[in-house]
């Protein structure tokens, strides 16, 4: 059975975990406190970030957009990067977007500061990083709730890897308590959409030490 390295509050490893779902593709779950640079995780990455994902036959997957893209090049019927060009491309984009600017601006200061310093002893977590983080939450949420007012999808039309990464990515900060979903109402919308779906119910149960969800998270309705 094909193995996930992973991490609960890594947003790539649940984009993964989504679309292994999603596509009900079964897989063996293993965590990966990946900070720790364990010698046996490097050698499957030497980058030592999550996901890694290893198939049956032994290859060896890195990364969130890899990952899906090889499942499209060997499963191209089940796409979730759909549409013309232009539409795929658009897709990309957001994709792109969320994990790239979204992930340095807000999701990683977050859990470095709230969860990595604490669990390398590193120290007190800055209360600087963490405003400026919350900040730019907002300037990004702004954007996301303007196309979830104006698409069906934050893509366009059909559901798309854009969507499971901002799901994955919204929900990391839905689990530490960061999201005031009422500020964003069309997104509050999309978000219940995506967190109803039978893909979403492993990331509902998810438990980390030393972090306590609120009490909406697992609530499908809020």
């Amino acid at each position: 059975m094909r193995v996930l390295h992973h991490y609960m509050l890594s947003s790539g490893s649940r984009f993964v975990r989504l679309y292994l779902a999603e596509h009900k593709m079964e897989f063996l779950p293993k965590l990966e406190e990946y900070w720790k640079s364990e010698p046996a995780f490097l050698k499957l990455n030497v980058a030592g970030t999550v996901p890694v994902l290893v198939e049956d036959d032994g290859a060896v997957l890195c990364g969130a957009y890899a990952i899906a893209e090889y499942f499209d090049d060997i499963m191209p019927e089940t796409t979730l990067i759909s549409g013309n060009p232009a539409e795929r491309a658009e897709i990309r984009r957001l994709f792109d977007w969320l994990s790239g600017r979204f992930e340095r601006e807000v999701v990683q200061p977050l859990i470095n500061e709230r969860l990595i310093r604490r669990m390398t002893g590193e120290g007190v977590p800055s209360s600087v990083v963490i405003r400026t983080a919350l900040s730019n939450l907002s300037v990004h949420l702004a954007y996301f709730n303007h196309l979830a007012e104006r698409r069906q999808w934050l893509g366009g039309a059909k559901m798309s890897i854009a969507d499971l990464m901002a799901a994955a990515s919204l929900s990391v900060l839905d689990f530490m308590n960061d999201m005031n979903w009422d500020d964003w109402a069309e997104l509050k919308i999309w978000y219940a959409r995506i967190k109803s779906r039978p893909a979403f119910r492993a990331l509902l149960a998810d438990q980390v030490t030393g972090i306590t969800p609120p009490g909406h998270y697992t609530n499908l309705d809020f």
